[in-house]
């Protein structure tokens, strides 16, 4: 996300006072509260959905996932890279290809 995008987002909960109700717990909620109205769009059909209504609801996710990391001094990069890295451990190329299987399951 650049820097004009997430200057945006902290300045419209700055500008409505929202910060006082972004507790990490409210925030975490907010997500998974988005992601399945972003599930809902593929509720009845894995082919037939609105581009337009899926943008709107990953935004959502991503606006609270900034908030929350704001909220928590979280670097995007650095937890992404760190998780790869845990990822990569547990679905090393070799075993995981082609293979949608858990990591104990390989």
């Amino acid at each position: 996300m650049n820097q004009d995008t997430i200057n945006r987002i902290r300045r419209f909960s700055e500008d409505r006072d929202w910060d006082q109700f972004h507790s990490p717990a409210n925030l975490a909620k907010s997500i998974v509260i988005e992601a399945a109205e972003l599930l809902e769009c593929f509720q009845w059909s894995e082919e037939k959905y609105d581009i337009q209504h899926i943008k709107e609801e990953l935004a959502d996710v991503l606006v609270y996932s900034r908030n929350l990391l704001d909220k928590l001094g979280l670097d995007e990069d650095e937890i992404i890279n760190m998780k790869m890295t845990q990822n990569e451990r547990k679905y090393p190329v070799e075993k995981a290809k082609g293979n949608a299987a858990k990591y104990d399951q390989l």
